[in-house]
């Protein structure tokens, strides 16, 4: 994979500490305004280096085929869903418009959008999850969502997935193209760290309940 476009920062105020965070497509990496041309370039380096590293080891097993992608599958089932979700098949296909997965209950066959093959681990988790449930109900009813939440990240990775929507503005309104209802607070939604210095997670309202079908 190619190295993100770095964007330099200086600051007057920061003494010592260096640090870097994601901003859309964007590496942006924070040092103060002393730094020389060459330090800034060794820290750039670096910087970029421990990002990279961070990212690689939260993907999901799955990202590298439709072979693993089907494996992890099979974990999260027999792992959340009792074993009792069997997909056909699992596979990576090329970008959706209107929703980050799809699943086709009478054949068991599910599709995972391209978009997503650099996502956090536990995202794509979430996602495999929530397709997988609709192998054991179709639609986006309570027994549905009973499924879902077993897997112990749902709520934040509903919020990551809304977070990553509202900033590519690419109108994806749920995991599978439904439209969700902000029902009621539940958790933040995770935020790209900035890593060596802090990153955190702000206040979110995550859909608990999703309509249509």
């Amino acid at each position: 994979m190619a190295s993100p476009p770095v964007e330099v920062r200086r600051s007057a105020r920061r003494k010592r500490m260096v640090s870097a965070r994601r901003e859309g497509e964007r590496l942006v990496v924070f040092i103060p305004g002393w730094m020389s041309a060459e330090q800034e370039r060794d820290w750039v380096a670096e910087m970029v280096r421990r990002v990279e590293a961070s990212e690689a080891r939260r993907r999901s097993p799955g990202r590298n085929n439709d072979e693993a992608l089907m494996r992890r599958g099979l974990e999260l089932s027999k792992r959340w869903l009792e074993g009792r979700a069997r997909p056909s098949s699992i596979r990576w296909v090329p970008t959706m418009r209107t929703r980050w997965a799809s699943c086709t209950p009478d054949d068991a066959t599910i599709r995972i959008s391209e978009r997503l093959r650099d996502a956090p681990g536990w995202v794509v988790d979430y996602v495999l999850v929530h397709e997988l449930a609709h192998l054991l109900s179709a639609a986006h009813d309570d027994v549905f969502w009973s499924w879902v939440r077993r897997y112990p990240r749902t709520e934040r990775a509903i919020g990551y997935l809304e977070g990553l929507n509202a900033a590519a503005e690419l109108g994806i309104t749920g995991v599978d193209g439904d439209p969700a209802t902000a029902d009621e607070p539940d958790g933040a939604a995770d935020a790209d760290g900035e890593v060596g210095g802090f990153g955190g997670t702000g206040p979110g309202r995550e859909p608990v309940r999703a309509t249509g079908t």
